[in-house]
């Protein structure tokens, strides 16, 4: 499976570059993943509802250029579905067998996702209700994944 994280934003902290990059590393047993790194679009602390418009389409239309017509794409969003990590397991297995090794992750920038982002999205995600900040969903994300292809091994983690 090839697995592709669009991410918008810089990491610029240690201790979550080194996170992700063990967890990348624990999955090149399982699948080939790249995380692609978005700049966000620079904005006044202080928005009108149109100017964050603005800013999600901006940030949309760079995700938008990463994502191949055969990406299956699986947008994290506030209003997403939530799962198990046992379902998300389930999930990215079916999809193998199904013949869509191509997966695609978002995650948006501080303001979340443009409705054409979320339209381009086979399904969105919801890892909780509450808001995470994009840099720290990037390692819940790659250990998810991982987790995931454990669970879906057989081999011990996922307890």
């Amino acid at each position: 499976m090839n697995i592709t994280i669009v991410t918008v934003g810089k990491l610029k902290e240690k201790y979550l570059k080194q996170g992700i990059g063990e967890y990348v590393k624990r999955l090149g047993a399982y699948a080939k993943i790249e995380i692609v790194e978005l700049a966000d679009e620079k904005a006044p602390e202080v928005l009108s509802d149109s100017e964050m418009e603005q800013v999600k389409n901006k940030e949309g239309e760079r995700i938008l250029a990463k994502i191949s017509p055969d990406h299956h794409v699986i947008a994290l969003a506030i209003q997403g579905k939530m799962r198990s990590s046992e379902d998300l397991a389930d999930n990215l297995d079916k999809l193998a067998t199904y013949g869509k090794s191509k997966v695609a992750f978002v995650i948006g920038g501080s303001l979340g996702l443009s409705d054409d982002v979320i339209k381009r999205s086979n399904e969105t995600l919801s890892f909780s209700k509450m808001t995470f900040p994009h840099q720290l969903m990037r390692l819940i994300l790659v250990e998810q994944i991982y987790r995931a292809f454990r669970i879906n091994r057989g081999e011990p983690y996922h307890k």
